[in-house]
């Protein structure tokens, strides 16, 4: 995700106040991390911020040994690289990176050019690549290895380079030309003999933008919370806003997600204008809707994006986004029962009974952990006609002290989701899901971002927490205060009728990587030579390697990058950087494996009007305007990218 220098996340949970004093210190003696590349230390923060390390006794990876004991994984083939400051992309010797499908490319061979001082109109932009690269997959066509389908979010804009006067005298073309450069970009490719990939002319190929029309399924479709005047049905929302991670169905859809949704409306009233009632106020109040959120201008042209005049209309957005890409006249869904929140990502996997079973983070300091089990196995639902994914189970997690957890089910009247709570129905919880977690008393975490599960051990899971520097007050899976640099948690599913599975309602975590300088400066657990900050994208390869990426400060101010780990021994590679004040981001590779692809998200975002070029030049050269864009990764000998 983007960073807003932290203005994103200013809305803080009510747990934030409440110190889990007794969980931190039950846990000091069990913290473990991964040996090889990481040091085995357990480190707790306390004060203002200097650490001091406490080593812990027993084995070194907690969690390997519950699996079976330490085994050799799979194989790092190739010599980390670096960190660097290069304005550019910098992979491993053997290794070659190419920028293809850069912002304002066109969807289709033949399409409208990208302008160089940007001054493409709306009408260009609706047929060309979006603004934000973000989270990136791949569907596999005819000869999948050497064609296929690339689903790529883009999350938000640059104004300063999607403009060339930034925003200056705002209008409704801006407005257009902003939103059609959000949204998701479906693109067909094809690999040449000489192993390069480009873009081929395709029926398939497809914008969709904050202007698409979709559709609700599930538990809030049709609810008296998404109603409006122009849709009072409550069935047929406009459009998605700030598509940043994604997943992939085990049934051939792309899941994308809706996080920084509330930055796009006004609300000048503060929750006091006429038609806006108690309860929206209070939803309103828990998102962060208020005042002109972050600058976008849409609302001036546009009076939809007016919450004082379209009150419920952000309860419209946050969403995670079903679409299919093989099919381009496909309405997209917005699958309700998943719940609402500030959507990171959705790693799903299949449960031993085989339901779909989807793990989301919701980005924002001292938000929470959540997954979603379908009511039924999801072939079942499929062969049925029937979508997997609007009925089932959401859950909050709650991490304890002493390593465990629970799933504390979101289900309207359990527990303390009760008609007099406001929760009279499922809807209310999918549409309040963060106010119901609340009553659950889930675990206040520092930005839970991408989740990610082991493709042969779907119990086991991941989750990056990117960083937190207004946290005062730690928890047991929070140990840092002003948590500048963030951390990775590692969960075992367990106590389920049928042994380990993602359907359990309990499990057992631990750290696998604490970020920042390396060997313990700033209570950090990762080798100095492997030094990173602020993880965010997360995604297991089919064979078992965990890739982390990062978005944000980076030690000794190096760019963002991409590192690789093995999960079994702690070993861990740098295996790429990305160019001036970019993100990395998004990953995805062909089914051999020997094609990856990835995200470059605004690089050089520190351009102006005046100097574009002032923070990178990146991917086109010097003297060029910088463009976020998806990067092939190959090997030069066509062999498997990471063995």
């Amino acid at each position: 995700m983007a960073t807003f220098d932290d203005s994103e996340n200013d809305v803080l949970s009510p747990m934030t106040a409440t110190p889990l004093t007794d969980m931190l210190n039950a846990s000091v003696e069990r913290r473990k991390v991964l040996a090889g590349g990481f040091a085995s230390a357990a480190v707790l923060l306390f004060g203002n911020g200097v650490a001091g390390a406490q080593t812990t006794s027993g084995p070194t990876s907690t969690l390997g040994t519950r699996l079976g004991g330490k085994t050799a994984g799979p194989s790092l083939g190739f010599d980390s690289i670096a960190a660097s400051t290069v304005d550019d992309v910098i992979v491993p010797s053997g290794y070659n990176a190419k920028a293809i499908l850069a912002w304002g490319d066109p969807i289709r061979p033949g399409g409208p050019a990208f302008v160089g001082d940007a001054s493409n109109s709306s009408a260009d932009q609706e047929q060309q690549l979006g603004m934000g690269h973000d989270g990136v997959q791949y569907f596999p066509l005819e000869d999948g290895n050497r064609h296929g389908l690339l689903a790529i979010n883009h999350e938000y804009t640059t104004n300063n380079l999607l403009f060339p006067d930034g925003d200056a005298d705002w209008t409704s073309e801006k407005t257009l030309k902003e939103q059609a450069a959000h949204g998701l970009s479906v693109v067909e490719v094809e690999m040449d003999d000489d192993g390069n990939w480009a873009p081929v002319d395709s029926d398939r190929a497809r914008r969709i933008t904050p202007n698409t029309p979709m559709t609700f399924a599930g538990p809030a479709a049709g609810h008296r919370l998404v109603k409006t005047d122009a849709d009072p049905e409550g069935m047929t929302p406009v459009g998605m806003v700030n598509q940043c991670g994604n997943g992939m169905t085990p049934w051939g859809t792309v899941l994308t997600t809706e996080e920084n949704f509330n930055g796009y409306f006004w609300e000048e009233t503060e929750g006091a204008a006429e038609g806006i009632s108690a309860e929206q106020a209070g939803i309103n109040a828990r998102y962060g809707v208020s005042g002109q959120g972050f600058g976008y201008q849409w609302a001036s042209t546009d009076e939809r994006w007016r919450a004082d005049l379209n009150p419920q209309e952000p309860n419209r957005f946050g969403w995670i986004v079903e679409i299919d890409p093989y099919d381009p006249d496909s309405t997209p869904v917005k699958r309700t029962a998943l719940g609402r929140f500030k959507h990171e990502g959705a790693a799903v996997t299949t449960s031993r009974s085989g339901r779909a079973v989807v793990y989301m983070g919701d980005d924002q300091r001292f938000d929470y952990l959540y997954k979603f089990v379908s009511k039924r196995p999801w072939k079942t639902e499929i062969d049925a006609g029937r979508s997997p994914l609007d009925e089932g189970t959401l859950y909050a997690a709650v991490f304890n002290g002493d390593g465990t957890g629970q799933w504390q089910p979101l289900e309207a009247g359990r527990g303390p989701l009760t008609s007099d709570k406001g929760f009279a129905d499922q809807g209310d919880i999918c549409v309040k899901t963060r106010l119901a977690a609340d009553l659950y008393g889930a675990t206040p975490m520092d930005r839970p971002e991408w989740t990610a599960v082991h493709p042969d051990r779907p119990y086991e899971g991941f989750v990056t927490l990117t960083n937190n520097t207004r946290r005062t007050k730690a928890n047991a899976a929070n140990p840092r205060i002003e948590n500048r640099w963030g951390h990775i948690i590692r969960w075992d599913e367990t106590s389920h009728a049928t042994g380990r599975d993602p359907e359990s309602t309990t499990f057992r975590w631990e750290f696998f990587a604490i970020a920042g300088p390396g060997d313990g400066a700033d209570g950090s657990t990762v080798p100095v030579q492997e030094a990173f900050g602020s993880p965010d994208g997360l995604w297991m390869d089919p064979r078992g390697r965990l890739w982390i990426q990062t978005d944000g400060g980076q030690p000794d101010d190096a760019n963002n990058q991409m590192l690789v780990a093995n999960t079994e021994t702690g070993e861990l590679k740098r295996f790429l950087t990305g160019p001036g004040d970019c993100e990395v981001t998004g990953v995805a590779q062909t089914p051999d494996g020997t094609s990856m692809f990835i995200s470059i998200q605004h690089p050089g975002d520190s351009g102006s009007p005046e100097d574009p070029t002032a923070g990178s030049s990146w991917p086109d050269g010097p003297g060029n305007r910088p463009r976020p864009a998806t990067v092939v990764i190959r090997r030069d000998d066509g062999g498997v990218v990471g063995e």
